[in-house]
């Protein structure tokens, strides 16, 4: 659900506020109702980075100390920055040629077998929803367990979640293969798998089995493209008409309605494709629920290691 984010009239870009008492008022009574029960107005101005302003690392009074609390002057985002190594970056440019060949060699196949009817849509809605709760699943664990020090999955993988809470706009500077290096590899053996059956198996079993593949074939196309779908809510500035209006229209994750995520200490909305099923986990309360039992089991506090970099 897209929550309306005006940026006060009277909020100053000196960092001084003089929000009125009405609009906090207008606030509160959004947050108590159906569609916006997450986060306020003022919680979002208050504990998130102001993003369409990025280099002015805005500050509200209540903030204690000279440190930026968030962007690319925080030390914590320089550290983080400074380990993206040469590894890494062949890593990713090899599993962006290896998926898009798979793709285009996916698509090719199952041209011939395309036949437009319901249960089509059905599996290409089917393959958005999985996409979407893959990527908060993804999201949620990477963003609350774990540590930037643990032994290959900390600096390749673990690294860009803690920059992207202390600098969120860094992912705007990153270029294509930066961006989705990781999302591209992920599909890798799925679509392998695909191209493998619409290569080995005859036409009989194709057509049979054709909903399932273009179920999995819409997954991976969503999966690999969310954190490019995630970098585009994240630029205030430059983007393409049609992306704006996807956004706009909540095909795609709006700029506003992953706002709400970067509210500190960043435990809600991690669905990041479409976003469409943030809303509906929320009040099932279904990523705290995981928290409480994991915690209750391994002794693990959540987000320790995000708070650690973000205090840097």
């Amino acid at each position: 659900m897209a929550l309306p984010l005006p940026i006060s009239p009277c909020t100053k870009r000196d960092g001084i506020s003089c929000l009125s008492c009405e609009h906090f008022e207008y606030a509160s009574t959004m947050a108590t109702t159906l569609l916006a029960p997450v986060k306020t107005e003022r919680q979002i101005l208050e504990h998130s980075m102001s993003e369409d302003d990025p280099n002015a690392n805005i500050q509200l009074p209540s903030v204690i100390g000279s440190q930026p609390r968030w962007g690319p002057r925080h030390r914590g985002a320089q550290e983080l920055a400074e380990l993206y190594s040469p590894g890494k970056r062949l890593q990713e440019w090899v599993c962006v040629v290896v998926c898009c060949t798979l793709c285009v060699c996916a698509g090719l196949l199952m041209a011939r077998h395309i036949r437009a009817d319901a249960s089509l849509l059905v599996a290409a809605i089917a393959g958005v929803l999985t996409a979407d709760f893959a990527s908060g699943v993804v999201h949620w664990a990477a963003d609350t367990w774990g540590a930037v020090d643990l032994p290959l999955i900390g600096k390749n993988f673990l690294r860009p979640f803690r920059e992207h809470h202390i600098d969120p706009t860094s992912i705007t500077r990153h270029d294509f293969i930066e961006t989705n290096g990781d999302n591209f590899a992920i599909t890798i053996p799925v679509l392998a798998r695909i191209v493998w059956q619409l290569l080995s198996c005859d036409d009989v079993i194709v057509n049979k089995e054709f909903n399932w593949i273009a179920y999995w074939y819409l997954c991976c196309i969503f999966v690999a493209m969310t954190n490019q779908i995630h970098k585009w809510s994240h630029t205030y500035f430059g983007l393409p008409t049609w992306v704006v209006c996807l956004q706009e229209w909540h095909v795609i994750l709006p700029r506003r309605h992953h706002r709400i995520h970067h509210v500190a200490p960043h435990e809600t909305y991690f669905c990041i494709t479409t976003g469409w099923l943030n809303w509906p986990l929320e009040k099932l309360r279904f990523w705290s629920t995981l928290e409480l039992i994991i915690e209750a089991l391994t002794g693990c506090k959540p987000r320790a290691d995000d708070m650690k970099w973000a205090q840097k």
